[in-house]
């Protein structure tokens, strides 16, 4: 609270009892304990007209889940690299990968490499008007 670590509050609190001094020390004591209740019943109060404002929705809401003290970055990162899905020879997904057509980065690739070799009068991968076919490097993509 404040940045008073509990040692500093104790020296604090040895402090303001020997300037009040014990005369008054009840007093402000009492003005204390009549400030914290009054707080109290307003948060309450403030907490009952949101509660009333905004419906019965508001219970329903769980308020655990929007706390941002949940969202842990050092979690986040490691279940996103935890994916079961991950595959270290393919570390860009480009095998698997679906395209808005039905062919994905796969089969166009095999496709291409497959057309190439039709191409080539002797399998040799040349390409029809006898140029050679470009080199397919999945890494490039």
């Amino acid at each position: 609270m404040f940045g008073i670590n509990p040692s500093e509050f104790i020296v604090l609190l040895a402090v303001a009892a020997i300037v009040l001094g014990p005369e008054r020390l009840p007093q402000y004591a009492q003005s204390l304990a009549r400030l914290v209740r009054e707080l109290r019943r307003m948060a309450q109060g403030a907490g009952d007209k949101v509660r009333e404002e905004l419906g019965p929705e508001f219970d329903e809401v769980d308020w655990r889940k929007l706390d941002p003290r949940q969202y842990d970055p050092r979690r986040i990162v490691r279940e996103a690299l935890s994916d079961a899905d991950f595959d270290p020879a393919d570390p860009l997904g480009l095998r698997n990968a679906q395209g808005g057509n039905g062919a994905g980065a796969k089969g166009a690739a095999s496709n291409g490499a497959n057309g190439a070799a039709r191409n080539g009068a002797n399998g040799s991968g040349a390409a029809a008007d006898g140029e050679p076919a470009p080199a397919f490097d999945p890494d490039a993509t």
